[in-house]
Formats: C-alpha cells, structure tokens, sequence
C-alpha cells in the first residue's frame, strides 16, 4: 500500500490510523508508487484548490492504472477522508477510476472494502459516526525524525461556522477518552519524542465521558462575550484536566495543542493558568479570528464581537506573559465590504500576530454560507484583499520577531535545515523557526566535552536576527528542558 496525505495535520493523523489498521491486517507499505498494488490518498475538502488538487493527481494516477492493467498487476487507488465523506458518488462515478471510497469515521472498514475491491467492484462506507474515536489504535507514527508527533483527542465538530465543511465530512464532536490519550503519550515520551501536538477540531471544548463519576459534572461557562450555535453539554472530563494530565507525563517532553475556539477560554481560564505555570506546557496559542469586522464574524456565526475577541487576547497576555499567537484569517467572505477588511487590517496590527494562515474565501457546497449566503466578492478582489493582510501579517510578525533579538531562546532541535546542510533548525516555545550553525557547543548538563547538537535535543541560542518567519542565532549550550526552566 502506497499512502499520500493532503490536507491539515488532522489527515497526516488520520494516515497513521489507516496504516495502523491495514499492518493489523498483513499489509505492507512502499514508499514508491510503482511498487504499489493499492494506492490511498487521504483528502482534503477545506478549499476548492484542495480537492482540485486531488482530481489532478488522479488524471496522474489514471495513466499508471492503465498501464498496469495491460501487464495484468491491477492497481486498486481509494479515496479517504473529508473529500470521500463529500463526493462520494461524483467520485465513484468519474471515470471509474477509484476502487473504494471511505469516509474519516471508516478507516477500520478498509480491509473489507480492499477485499471488495479485489474482486473488481467498487466499495465505499462513508457512515458518519457519533462515537468513533479510534481509541484502540495507536497511530503508526510516521513524523520526522520522531522528534515532534500529533496526538488525536477528538474528532468533528459542533461549531457549525457558515463558511465551514468540517461538520459535514468529520461529523459531530466526539472526545477520545483520556486514558487512550496518556496511554499514546507515554509510549510516545518512551519512544524519546520530545512534543507532543493535541489535536482536534476544536480541542478546547474536550470533553471526556467515558467515566461515571465526571457525567454529572456542570457544563462549561463561556469566555465573556462569546456565544454558541450550540446548547453547552454538562458532564465529561474538560480540556484543562487532560492538559494537567499529559503535561505530567514528561518534563522533558513540551505540550502544543490546535485548534482551540476563542469562545472556550473562560474567566476562570484554568487553561491559561497551566500554560503559565507549567514549563512543559508552550506559551503559545493558536486563536483563530477570521476576521476583524463584527458584521462579517456575525454572518460567519463565529460567536463573539471584535470588541470581545480583543478583551480575551488582553486577558491572554496578561495571564502568559511572552505568549506567542498565531491566527487563521478568511480574506473575501460572503458580503466582506471594502470597510470590513480594513478593519481586519487594523486588527492584525493591534495584536501583532507571530504566525499567521490566510486565505481567500472558497464556498463549500452544504454549508450554511452555501444556502443562505452569496459569494459576491470578486475573486480578484479576494486576491487583493489576501495580498494585503499577507504583507501586513508580515509586517507585525517582523516587528514581532525583532523584540526577540539579543534575547535567549530554548530551542528543540528537529535536524538539519532545508537550506544549508551546515545550519540546524528547530523550533522556540513560540513555534517560530529557529536557525543556527551546527557547530559544537557546551553542555550545561554534563560539562565535560563540546557537543553537536543532535535532533531531539534542547539548544539554548542566542538570537541575532529575525524574518517574518525565522530567528536566526547562535547556539549557546545543549541543556534540558527542565534546566532552562529554572534559570527562568
């Protein structure tokens, strides 16, 4: 079997479950598509670019299919994923090129529907579930150099935003139970990876109710100002209890998570509490605004105001000190005025973000935007409008990023850097990029010798010059996590 991911991390995750399933099963994998008897690609649907993306590749893949069938090795190519989960009878009826379509709850019904296939017809299950979490199965992590992996907590989501597909390709929210969560992560922390990455659709609304004495537990309050779609669900096991947990996994080992809604950090903002408190936890957040005009946040049905998305990043930097933010923003949305981007503008600039994802609008089919919403932006006009929150990201993400120069900062080592075999790159608490010349350096830990450092350990580098997306610096000692906490 020969796998291909496109799409957000959540796929790359989604890979690793499907491989973990079909190894149970006697399958082998190639890296090299020739070698191949089953080719699956595990879709995207978030964008029209995305799924274009995947018709493309298929035209590709139609060529070698017929090839193969003229030497008798017949080649079977399966559709996974959100883009299965939405086209499921335009690609089963499209030239019949594709064998199986399964659905992201699905995954443990490929064997079966491989076997179909064998036998020359098409097999598809894209049932949507509402309790399929894939807790029994420990992904097969395929991340580089096992340095960093993702952790899957929950799957879908309830926020039913009116631009989003996610609800309709993942299905409804569902937590993982916590036990299968510390389970991963421990073998993990064994394994030497050095962070973990929780991750969902909306990881900050976790709820865990696979043990009787938290069912009756009150439901969660939301941050002030925001509002839900949605009736707030009692009971289960929260977000700030499993983080408590997995960070005490480790303290070697750091703890991200995405993507967090800004509605479910509360006043109480036990959250916020942790991520301050514990070394092992990254001062960083992602908070996704999408855009920076209440109208337009309205007919999103994003739940919360300009005016209350900005009090809850005050109230996230007073709680984090140096917090690091990153942010997703729409350009051109259903009805986003001339005035409405510029107020998105000047959002950008007041909260000075440190990483940003930007795109122009792109209507899905099903959704509520679909049905109730027109896409009447120009689309030249979406390209300017995304050109020019792109330079003003870059801008403040500079400016950002140059308060860090001359200062220290702990960098985890992922390898060596895609430009130049000479240099390292890693990451800061941050999430920023660092970069530094692979050259010996101390130990602060066992002073003996000079080391180079290797991936999977602690640098602390001195910072020297910053981009829009890196920091440049020099490595000053290798040390632990632990270490440069209490230096702090």
């Amino acid at each position: 079997v020969y796998l291909e991911t496109y799409g957000c991390q959540m796929n790359v995750n989604d890979t690793e479950i499907a491989w973990a399933i079909l190894q149970k099963n006697g399958y082998a994998r190639t890296k090299h598509l020739d070698e191949a008897d089953v080719v699956l690609l595990v879709t995207c649907s978030v964008r029209e670019k995305a799924e274009q993306a995947i018709w493309n590749r298929l035209q590709h893949l139609k060529a070698l299919k017929a090839r193969r069938q003229q030497a008798r090795l017949p080649l079977r190519i399966g559709i996974l994923g959100c883009m299965a989960e939405r086209l499921k009878e335009e690609i089963l009826h499209k030239e019949k090129l594709v064998d199986i379509v399964a659905g992201p709850d699905a995954y443990r019904d490929l064997p079966r529907l491989l076997a179909v296939a064998e036998s020359g017809q098409q097999a598809a299950n894209v049932l949507l579930s509402l309790d399929e979490t894939y807790a029994d199965i420990l992904p097969v992590q395929t991340s580089a150099g096992g340095t960093t992996a993702f952790v899957s907590i929950m799957r879908g989501c309830d926020n039913m935003c009116s631009y989003c597909i996610v609800p309709f390709t993942r299905g409804r929210e569902r937590s993982r139970p916590i036990a299968s969560i510390l389970q991963e992560v421990r073998m993990l922390s064994d394994q030497g990876v050095k962070e973990v990455t929780l991750l969902g659709q909306n990881v900050n609304s976790y709820r865990d109710m696979s043990e009787v004495q938290f069912q009756s537990a009150a439901a969660p309050v939301l941050s002030r100002g925001f509002s839900t779609v949605y009736k707030a669900k009692p009971g289960g096991l929260r977000f700030a209890h499993l983080l408590d947990q997995v960070s005490r996994i480790d303290p070697e080992m750091r703890i991200r998570f995405t993507s967090p809604h800004p509605k479910d950090f509360p006043d109480e903002a036990s959250v916020l509490q942790l991520i301050q408190e514990r070394h092992n936890i990254c001062k960083q957040l992602h908070l996704p605004a999408q855009s920076g005009s209440t109208r337009v946040l309205e007919a999103m049905r994003r739940g919360y105001t300009r005016e209350a998305y900005l009090e809850l990043v005050h109230h996230v930097r007073e709680s984090i000190p140096g917090v690091s933010l990153s942010s997703d923003f729409i350009a051109g949305f259903c009805g986003e005025t001339e005035e409405d981007h510029q107020q998105t503008v000047s959002l950008m600039r007041e909260v000075r973000y440190n990483v940003g994802f930007l795109f122009a609008y792109s209507m899905r089919q099903k959704t509520r935007a679909y049905h109730r919403l027109h896409d009447d932006v120009p689309a030249d006009v979406k390209k300017r409008r995304l050109e020019e929150l792109i330079a003003v990201f870059r801008e403040e993400a500079v400016r950002a990023n140059e308060a860090m120069v001359g200062q220290l900062q702990l960098v985890l080592v992922e390898g060596p850097s895609k430009r130049s075999a000479s240099e390292l790159c890693g990451r800061n608490d941050g999430n920023i990029k660092v970069i530094f010349p692979d050259a010996e350096t101390e130990d602060s830990v066992d002073c003996r010798a000079p080391v180079r450092a290797q991936p999977g350990d602690y640098v602390l580098v001195k910072v020297t010059s910053a981009s829009s997306q890196t920091l440049k610096g020099v490595a000053l000692c290798r040390t632990t996590l632990s270490c440069s906490a209490a230096r702090h």
